[in-house]
């Protein structure tokens, strides 16, 4: 595969359902629900396993990338690619709006959940892609804003063994109202190196 091909919205399924999902056109548009969120006990000693995941198969040797504009306001709005082995092992990565910035990272959890950030403050109302490879051990993030050259973001460890799904995120953990603009899904070779 070396062409990314377009991976049709109805192809994904939630890992639960967001308050509403509207194809417009090519894109997709989501409201999520107050509250939703994906966090395992570390820190904040909760488990929130309520985002909004619209996931497809996930294969090694393929990347997920996902493209939706960044119009976030509130503490935790976020959006990005989710990767799902199980309930207990799940990666998102992508941007989030906290404490008055938009911050680019990602929440790794095999068991507990860590978070990792570096403030984005240009990409507010921008158009963001991100891009999740997976290799034989390793999950490769990166993303760009407005169709500019990928950054990198995260190297991930990821079993080939494991049955992973992946596909856009939406999250709100702190208000309703959240809608994101999701404006392509797409499937691609993954990245074949680090640097």
């Amino acid at each position: 595969m070396t062409e990314a091909v377009r991976i049709p919205w109805s192809d994904g399924s939630w890992t639960h359902p967001p308050v509403a999902a509207e194809e417009q056109g090519d894109e997709l548009v989501v409201t999520a629900a107050e509250g939703s969120d994906a966090w395992r006990e570390t820190y904040y000693g909760f488990v929130h396993d309520s985002e909004h995941g619209l996931l497809a198969p996930f294969a090694v040797g393929t990347a997920m990338e996902v493209e939706f504009d960044a119009e976030f306001a509130e503490q935790f709005d976020q959006a990005g690619v989710f990767v799902r082995a199980s309930a207990e092992r799940w990666v998102k990565a992508g941007v989030e709006f906290a404490d008055g910035l938009l911050q680019l990272g990602a929440v790794v959890t095999d068991g507990r959940s860590d978070w990792s950030v570096a403030p984005v403050p240009s990409w507010l109302g921008r158009r963001v892609l991100v891009r999740v490879s997976r290799g034989d051990d390793a999950l490769i993030v990166r993303a760009a804003v407005d169709g500019g050259p990928l950054q990198f973001v995260r190297v991930v460890p990821f079993e080939s063994a494991l049955d992973a799904q992946a596909g856009p995120l939406a999250a709100a953990p702190s208000r309703p109202g959240l809608t994101v603009r999701f404006c392509a899904w797409r499937r691609t070779a993954a990245d074949v190196s680090l640097h």
